[in-house]
């Protein structure tokens, strides 16, 4: 394979090419959904510790009067500070989105970009949304090149969602595909984010998204200006898939580039929790409601997951933060038996309630061979609930709600944005109403101005 065909520049070209006019309707469509949905997200973020800690440091190090707003403290800073803030302002409350496939949450890396360089550059909204689907199609694919065995030990948002900050940064600063390539070969060799974090309830999952939005636009920056970087960081022999997967398949890096849209299989989050509790919630909100279950009548639990559920969530013990507790099966399941739901407001006031803990108690992760099969282009969810009565109730769901197939209506993204602006105090509904209209309308846009008036 000659240098310039493999698999580095061919993404490296697609990103560097890709123009709106391209892009299907209903890609243009989803990436508005996506970003609207991520706008919810990014501002629930407002007054939390970590986002606090990290916008403090945004403070400290950059300046007060610049270009790009951060959403949730509405003040003004460089590209690279609103970014950094921004996307780990969007990824604390987990309801962010997801591509299944590449267990990838592409808009917390990808949109605070595309806003914080088209503010600075005056870019139309044409130009931003073609940056982000570039920042999709690239990013998800990265992640399911570097496969199972990578998302084992890292965070595949902040090493994958680096590349992707990085093409979606590159494709607004109009990089042609030569500095495409050094600027994904200047992301990944900073890419980085390890799963250690949730042991010790940790902050490090915002670093994560902070880190990968900061560094891809660095990296993009650098190489517009000439900066060079590794031409094989992806497949090559010392590359990311050498020293982060047992698994990677180069093939999935190019796979029908242009013909298969990967942004829209992406993911809502309708749950306020890690993915990998989605799937047994809805199975178990189901057997609830289709047995009339009080929550005290719950004898024992079992979730049948993937491999991968268990090693994300069972490090999660005995969470002793609304973050980790959102970590936690246990914990998700609990609040959904006793509450029906598992969204931000009962885990911030409800994830320690004694009924919620009993049930954690009852809740067990057990491998299923079916759903690991399946896993991670679908992620099935399947419980089984013995009864203090000694009944045994199944509950299955093939498409968890959120998933492209069962997914969010514009209104239903307008209520959850809306319920995530209101938990935090990020904007009064007028406000947000406002925003909503300024997204749905973004493709006709001469130039990106504040999403917050």
């Amino acid at each position: 394979m000659n240098r310039e065909d493999n698999p580095s520049a061919v993404l490296a070209r697609f990103a560097a090419e890709l123009r709106f006019e391209q892009i299907p309707d209903a890609v243009v469509r989803r990436t508005e959904d996506l970003m609207l949905d991520w706008f919810g997200s990014a501002l629930a973020g407002k007054g939390m510790r970590p986002i606090d800690i990290i916008g403090r440091f945004a403070q400290q190090m950059g300046t007060g009067d610049g270009p790009s707003e951060i959403l949730p403290s509405r003040t003004r800073s460089t590209p690279l500070f609103a970014a950094m803030v921004n996307a780990a302002s969007s990824h604390i409350a987990e309801q962010d989105d997801v591509h299944n496939g590449s267990v990838f949450h592409p808009a917390t890396v990808v949109f605070p970009v595309a806003l914080a360089i088209a503010q600075s550059l005056g870019s139309s909204g044409r130009e931003l949304l073609t940056a982000s689907v570039a920042g999709y199609e690239v990013g998800i694919r990265v992640g399911e090149f570097l496969g199972r065995s990578h998302y084992k030990i890292f965070h595949t948002t902040g090493t994958a969602g680096t590349i992707a900050a990085a093409v979606t940064a590159g494709r607004l600063l109009n990089l042609d595909a030569a500095q495409m390539l050094h600027a994904i070969g200047s992301a990944g060799t900073q890419a980085a984010g390890l799963w250690e974090f949730l042991r010790d309830a940790a902050d490090s999952k915002q670093l994560h998204t902070a880190h990968a939005a900061a560094s891809g636009l660095t990296a993009a920056y650098l190489a517009k200006d000439g900066f060079t970087g590794a031409r094989r960081i992806l497949e090559g022999v010392q590359g990311m898939a050498a020293g982060m997967s047992s698994d990677a398949d180069p093939a999935r890096l190019t796979d029908s580039l242009r013909e298969r849209w990967a942004t829209v299989e992406t993911s809502f989050k309708f749950h306020a929790s890690c993915r990998h509790t989605h799937p047994a919630a809805d199975a178990l909100l189901q057997v609830m409601r289709e047995n009339d279950l009080a929550p005290e009548r719950i004898a024992k639990v079992t979730a049948h997951v993937h491999q991968g559920a268990i090693d994300v969530l069972g490090p999660v013990v005995n969470p002793v933060t609304v973050h980790q507790g959102k970590f936690s099966m246990g914990t998700v399941l609990g609040l959904i038996a006793v509450f029906g739901n598992a969204g931000i407001l009962e885990f911030e006031e409800s994830f320690k309630d004694p009924r919620v803990v009993a049930v954690h108690d009852k809740v067990k992760m057990a491998l299923d061979i079916e759903v690991d099969t399946a896993y991670p282009v679908r992620w099935i969810g399947k419980v089984s609930v013995e009864t203090t009565d000694g009944r045994v109730l199944h509950g299955r769901v093939d498409e968890p709600k959120g998933d492209p197939g069962n997914t969010l209506s514009r209104p239903e993204l307008e209520d959850k944005a809306l319920r995530l602006a209101r938990f935090s105090g990020g904007a009064s509904d007028s406000e947000m109403r406002q925003a909503f209209d300024r997204i749905w309308r973004i493709a006709g846009a001469d130039r990106i101005g504040s999403l917050l008036a």
